[in-house]
């Protein structure tokens, strides 16, 4: 059943057994898991969720027609590529790679050249591929998660608590992002639809205290999982990315090594815009772990390769859909299949 605390006025000095006495009335985290876990869809569900993408509109319409394996072809690739946001070094390399190939005669037609392209984009993704291991023995295992505003950082903790329920861990979420309302409501709104708990102090209170006592009550009952939501901002606002430096900092006062995950996420719609934010939130927040979101419909879908490249840093989900269950562990594989279809369906 789902516990909501809620607190009238922040208040910045409860540490330790104070801070757990304050709780110690509220309900206990649910020790089984309140929700089924999400199925992941099919190779072919991430194929009709991701081929609209600018990438494969374009890979598709260049290859359509069996084009001759001239410099022309690598010309138009390198184009398709940077225009759906690859990214200039990625992009470089890949074409380099392919004309060192082609030149060698090791493809027979353009079949060939585009099937070492997926295996190439594979490649580059594979490393990246790291899904969020949540760790009982740190419990509770803190996720800060950040994020430039309107890339979906709330709707995203709505569905990775779904997840994460359904994967039988105790979930409490904290209300962070005490600059809107709405975000507060929201929140609590995701709470009630998957039966997990919302440690609140409503709007204008500071947020690192929020989720400092949130911490702390999920220390007190047993949670296995505390999710902290963060207010959205740009990251050239550099007085407000010093306050995600100060979340960490009171995080850690907690004595349990929080944050245990800082999981950025981004927009993937934004393009090349999106690897300047985490150049910023990584050195601000110490990103440890990327969710790209609105990957379908339209998105170019490029950007995550240039991320891959530039940061290597791990993408634990991606957002495929508005539904709950849209959230899915990042699988590579599945990834570039989606984009780029097989021959036979070109």
């Amino acid at each position: 059943m789902l516990g909501l605390f809620r607190k009238k006025t922040p208040d910045q000095s409860a540490t330790g057994e104070a801070a757990a006495e304050k709780v110690a009335n509220a309900p206990a985290p649910a020790a089984a898991a309140p929700v089924a876990e999400p199925a992941a869809p099919s190779r072919g569900g991430w194929r009709q969720r991701l081929s609209g993408s600018a990438l494969g509109v374009g890979l598709r319409a260049l290859f359509s027609t069996r084009p001759p394996l001239d410099e022309d072809l690598l010309e138009n690739l390198e184009t398709a590529l940077l225009t759906a946001d690859v990214g200039v070094p990625a992009t470089s390399a890949l074409i380099e790679e392919l004309r060192t190939e082609m030149r060698a005669r090791r493809y027979r037609d353009s079949d060939d050249l585009m099937a070492d392209l997926k295996a190439r984009l594979r490649a580059l993704l594979a490393p990246v591929a790291r899904p969020l291991q949540v760790e009982p023995a740190r419990a509770p295992f803190a996720i800060l998660v950040v994020g430039v505003n309107g890339v979906g950082k709330t709707t995203t903790i709505g569905k990775l608590a779904r997840r994460l329920s359904g994967e039988g861990h105790a979930v409490v979420l904290a209300a962070g992002d005490t600059f809107r309302a709405a975000a507060v409501a929201q929140l609590e709104t995701w709470g009630q639809r998957t039966g997990v708990q919302v440690f609140s102090q409503g709007q204008g209170a500071d947020s690192a205290s929020v989720i400092f006592d949130a911490l702390k009550a999920a220390q007190a009952r047993g949670a296995g999982v505390l999710v902290a939501d963060t207010a959205g901002r740009l990251h050239t606002q550099a007085g407000l990315m010093d306050e995600l430096s100060k979340v960490r900092r009171v995080m850690a006062k907690a004595g349990t090594g929080a944050p245990h995950e800082v999981l950025q996420v981004i927009d993937g719609s934004t393009g090349q815009n999106a690897v300047n934010q985490v150049r910023q939130f990584r050195e601000a927040a110490q990103v440890t772990g990327l969710v790209v979101t609105k990957l379908d419909g339209t998105a170019k879908g490029g950007v995550v390769f240039a991320l891959a490249r530039e940061f290597g840093l791990p993408i634990r989900f991606i957002g495929l859909g508005e539904g709950a269950d849209d959230l899915q562990p990042f699988d590579p594989d599945a990834f570039v299949d989606g984009l780029l279809p097989d021959d036979g369906a070109r």
